[in-house]
């Protein structure tokens, strides 16, 4: 064969150079730059606009109802929820994919700048040719469509694909956690913005009323026409009431603030609070044995569905790791062609059976399904933690719903009794029969008296609603995105109330037990 020409060998040297100098360029040029204030504006700008995009705004005073829709329909926490569902979902389809044959077709062009020419050699006597053949075209396209069934892949992937399956039920059970704490959240806050809307104007009246008051006392203490130390006193009590109501009143700003959050409204607009009617559910929560509670939390806590949801993965996985120690069995089959003129069947089917093991499974295999095992083990043994856990915080919150309405009763009879006094303090004031001292004394009390009321009915509404998400419960309300926000706040107003929940638990504890997700 006839050596390159240096013609050639040159211009190969200069195309490899070329190639090393642009591959060193590419490289150099791969160092992360920072992101520009420009770029990060315009980001920020945009999740603003898609943040509020679709969100109704608020036109008339929010009921807990409406809260409650507008949380689950716009809340940019449980929309992340769900697109981690549905991105659990997405994935089971791409799992299932594995499971098939693979379908594989390829087309392979060659070329060189001579001939492939080889010569021959005689067995009997040992001479090689001094002719040379040409058996193969300097420029040929190989082209190939097969279909490559693997029985090991085949079972890797049908395991895989249950994994995935029991997966797209853990993002269920965390999205329905999720729901519950946002639920507790939204109650929480809704009371706290409705005391704040109740309580702005008052406290600010009497902050006003205290101001003069020192005002004037202090005009007293310069004249001297009291003693000096009665004067202080009566500041010094005139300040302990304005700080006290200055702390109410930044307690009170920070409620719209967190309910807006809640709900996706604007931050830096009022929202209107409907005060929403308290409904009596102690009785009846606290009237079921707590034999049957327990019951319910274990079928439908989140928690603990989602540990037994990881216990199944778990023991798909020792499966898995039985299946390696398998030997592999593949089938081929495909059709060919090739453009080669020296050949005589240029196009052919060809089919192939291919058995292999792996020996060094025989050592790894044993270590592979102890580790598999530790974990269905570790699964177990989370999922009792959690059982008992469960069991643990229905006793508690059980407890606390009972001592929150309790407090509440006291709320509300000590409100009630500072209202009466501060009454009778501003008629007594407007005959001069005390001083404004008393008055803004007995006023904070009323105050600080409906704040702890509604801190009180916070309370209630939130021990309620931990104790029925640890029995698993919520509203049965159809797809948030289909839905208006006007049908969404019907449902949820059917439903949001106890009665809907307390028919589905009456139901559920009459009916027979279902057993745990296998």
């Amino acid at each position: 064969m006839a050596p390159l020409k240096k013609p050639l060998l040159t211009t190969l040297r200069v195309s490899l150079l070329t190639c090393a100098v642009i591959g060193l360029s590419a490289c150099a040029g791969l160092t992360p730059a920072p992101l520009a204030d420009k770029d990060i504006d315009a980001v920020n700008h945009a999740d603003q606009t898609a943040m509020q995009q679709g969100v109704e705004p608020i036109l008339s005073p929010l009921t807990l109802d409406e809260a409650m829709a507008r949380a689950l329909k716009y809340n940019l926490d449980r929309r992340a929820r769900l697109l981690e569902q549905t991105l659990a979902m997405h994935q089971l389809d791409v799992t299932r994919f594995d499971m098939l044959p693979v379908l594989a077709a390829r087309l392979n062009a060659t070329s060189r700048n001579n001939d492939h020419i080889s010569r021959s050699l005689d067995p009997e006597t040992g001479e090689v040719s001094s002719t040379g053949f040409i058996s193969q075209d300097r420029s040929h396209q190989l082209s190939d469509l097969g279909v490559t069934f693997n029985l090991l892949d085949f079972g890797m992937g049908y395991y895989n694909t249950r994994q995935q399956a029991s997966r797209i039920h853990i993002a269920t059970e965390k999205r329905r956690r999720a729901m519950h704490l946002l639920t507790q959240d939204v109650r929480t806050a809704y009371w706290r913005a409705a005391s704040a809307q109740k309580l702005r104007d008052e406290v600010t009246n009497t902050i006003r009323v205290a101001e003069e008051a020192l005002v004037d006392s202090r005009k007293v203490e310069q004249e001297r026409t009291r003693n000096p130390i009665d004067a202080l006193r009566y500041q010094r009590q005139l300040l302990e009431n304005l700080r006290l109501l200055e702390s109410i009143n930044q307690e009170l700003l920070s409620a719209q603030v967190d309910l807006a959050s809640l709900i996706n409204a604007p931050l830096n607009r009022p929202i209107p609070i409907a005060e929403s009617a308290l409904e009596d559910t102690a009785s009846r929560l606290t009237s079921i044995p707590i034999e049957q509670l327990e019951e319910m939390a274990l079928r439908h806590n989140a928690d603990l569905r989602e540990q037994h949801y990881n216990a199944r993965v778990a023991q798909e996985e020792t499966r898995k790791a039985l299946l390696r120690m398998f030997p592999n069995l593949s089938f081929s089959y495909g059709l060919n062609y090739d453009s080669d003129k020296y050949l005589i069947n240029n196009n052919w089917r060809e089919a192939g059976l291919q058995l292999s093991f792996n020996f060094m499974n025989l050592l790894t295999g044993p270590m592979q399904a102890r580790l598999a095992e530790a974990g269905v083990k570790l699964a177990d043994q989370r999922r009792m933690a959690t059982q008992m856990a469960v069991l643990t915080q229905v006793h508690l919150v059980r407890l606390q719903l009972l001592n929150a309405r309790s407090q509440f009763q006291r709320a509300e009879e000590v409100f009630s009794t500072d209202k009466r006094i501060s009454e009778l303090m501003r008629t007594r004031e407007s005959v001069q029969a005390s001083s404004k001292l008393e008055r803004v004394s007995n006023d904070t009390a009323a105050i600080l008296s409906l704040l702890r009321r509604y801190q009180a009915l916070a309370q209630v509404q939130a021990a309620e609603s931990r104790l029925v998400a640890q029995l698993g419960m919520e509203p049965r309300i159809g797809s948030t995105d289909d839905l208006s926000l006007q049908d969404l706040t019907q449902q949820v107003k059917g439903q949001s109330g106890f009665d809907a929940l307390w028919l589905d638990l009456s139901k559920e504890l009459t009916a027979p037990a279902k057993g745990a997700p296998q």
